[in-house]
C-alpha cells in the first residue's frame, strides 16, 4: 500500500486511520484536503512510532491560540448555554497576554453572561478546534473547559461578543434537545456526565 494512502476508512464509524511518515508536507497536504472536503461529522486518527515529532510538526502547521471557558452549573443542576451566531455554545474566550486558563476561564464567563460569583473547579477537557483567521492564515485554538458553579442567576448576555440569548439549561436536554451546537460543545457536556 502506498504511504500516502488511508490504511483505514470505517463507514459504519465514519471514522479514518492515517499513519504519519515523518513529513510536514504529507499533513499538510492532508489538512488541505480536509479543508476542502464537504463539512462532515468525521474522526481522524493519526498514528505513528515518533508521537513527538507528529504533535510538533501538526502544532507548527499552525498559529495557536489559546482560549478558556467553563461548563457553569447552577443549584439546581442545570448548566448555562449561550446562542450565538446560530449555534448554542458555552461561555469562552481568548487568554489575555500574560493570563493563565484558570483566570482566563472565569473572567470570560464573567464578561459574556453577567455572572460574577463563580467557583472554579477542575480542569474537565482541553478542546481543538481548527480555523482561517481574517488574514487565511491556519489557526488552531486549543480551548481549557473547567467545572464551575455559581448561585448568580441572573444573566446579562454580552452583546458586543454577538451573544443574543443566555440562559440555564438542564445538561441532558441540551444535548438531546434539538439545540443546535458544535461537536465540541457536546464533547464538554459529556465529559463531566
Amino acid at each position: 500500500m502506498s504511504k500516502k494512502k488511508f490504511k483505514t476508512f470505517d463507514n459504519k464509524n465514519n471514522w479514518l486511520t492515517f499513519e504519519y511518515y515523518g513529513k510536514k508536507g504529507q499533513l499538510l497536504n492532508f489538512i488541505d484536503s480536509a479543508e476542502k472536503s464537504p463539512k462532515q461529522d468525521k474522526s481522524v486518527i493519526l498514528y505513528t512510532k515518533e508521537i513527538e515529532s507528529l504533535i510538533n510538526d501538526f502544532f507548527a502547521l499552525f498559529k495557536v491560540v489559546q482560549a478558556a471557558g467553563g461548563l457553569v452549573f447552577n443549584p439546581d443542576n442545570e448548566i448555562l448555554a449561550i446562542y450565538r451566531r446560530g449555534y448554542w455554545d458555552l461561555p469562552k474566550g481568548k487568554l489575555d497576554p500574560g493570563e493563565t486558563p484558570d483566570e482566563a476561564s472565569v473572567r470570560e464567563v464573567q464578561e459574556e453572561t453577567g455572572i460574577q460569583q463563580i467557583d472554579r473547579g477542575e480542569l474537565l477537557i482541553t478542546t481543538y478546534h481548527i480555523y482561517r483567521n481574517r488574514k487565511e492564515v491556519r489557526c488552531l485554538k486549543p480551548t481549557f473547559w473547567y467545572h464551575m458553579q455559581t448561585k448568580d442567576l441572573v444573566l446579562t448576555p454580552q452583546a458586543e461578543e454577538d451573544i443574543e440569548e443566555a440562559k440555564w439549561i438542564d445538561p441532558k436536554e441540551f444535548l438531546g434537545g434539538g439545540y443546535e451546537m458544535f461537536g465540541t460543545i457536546r464533547d464538554v457536556v459529556e465529559s463531566w456526565l
